[in-house]
């Protein structure tokens, strides 16, 4: 089983056709999944956008009453599906983003390296189409982190579009049962999920990915000053993310 997360923030526009993009691809490549969104308090009509879809695809939506960010719902997506799921060592998560940026025909090559015994599947984005907020904040954000921490497994720790087998998420939540998994937010909080997931893990794989910054109709989200120091932050607390005891 593959459990789809999509963390929502006023994405009405583009998280209906994202889920029909998904369903199609499933179509293609047959494989058991399901989506679980979380509706981070939207107020654009993303809620009843979602609506119709619960009806005819394997969708759950988790509706947050106000904002609280992406660290906020991105955590909330991985503890209900450590929750649920039935089958740690075989299923797996994967984070997407819902404004088309990550293209959800790359999740058969995803899958494709997690049933080839990766633990961790990592995207690599092609930066060329970057936004120049996003560009500046991919080259600099590593910057920001180096006095603290060192991803050296992958060249962009940074991406949201990562796959997880989920009994990763059920050994950090034994060894860490009051601490959330995530504590950050934004970039920060991808970089959080990944360093203490990537202790637990046995083989940690890479996939190289050409997002589409060009077909979502609203600008980056991104700050790049804002943004780092959010990373800087990050990483003067972040010393103790890689320290996770194997299970």
């Amino acid at each position: 089983m593959l459990h789809i997360c999509i963390p929502t923030y006023n994405e009405g526009p583009t998280v209906g056709v994202l889920l029909w993009r998904i369903r199609k691809v499933f179509q293609e490549y047959s494989r058991e999944y399901e989506v679980i969104v979380y509706d981070d308090g939207s107020t654009d009509g993303t809620a009843a956008t979602l609506e119709p879809y619960c009806k005819v695809l394997p969708l759950t939506v988790l509706h947050g009453e106000k904002q609280r960010g992406f660290g906020f719902a991105l955590n909330a997506l991985c503890s209900d599906v450590a929750r649920r799921t039935k089958y740690p060592r075989r299923d797996a998560l994967v984070v997407m983003q819902a404004d088309f940026t990550d293209q959800p025909e790359a999740l058969p090559e995803l899958m494709k390296r997690f049933e080839g015994g990766a633990d961790i599947v990592v995207t690599e984005r092609d930066r060329t189409s970057m936004p120049a907020p996003v560009r500046r904040l991919a080259r600099f954000g590593p910057l920001m982190m180096r006095p603290f921490v060192s991803a050296k497994e992958v060249a962009d720790p940074f991406a949201s579009f990562k796959l997880y087998r989920i009994s990763l998420l059920r050994d950090y939540a034994k060894a860490n049962a009051d601490t959330p998994l995530v504590t950050t937010d934004g970039w920060a909080a991808n970089l959080e999920v990944f360093l203490k997931l990537a202790g637990l893990a046995r083989k940690i794989d890479t996939v190289a990915v050409a997002p589409r910054y060009d077909l979502r109709p609203r600008d980056t989200r991104v700050k790049p000053f804002s943004d780092a120091i959010g990373l800087y932050r990050a990483g003067r607390s972040s010393r103790s993310w890689r320290k996770q005891p194997a299970q």
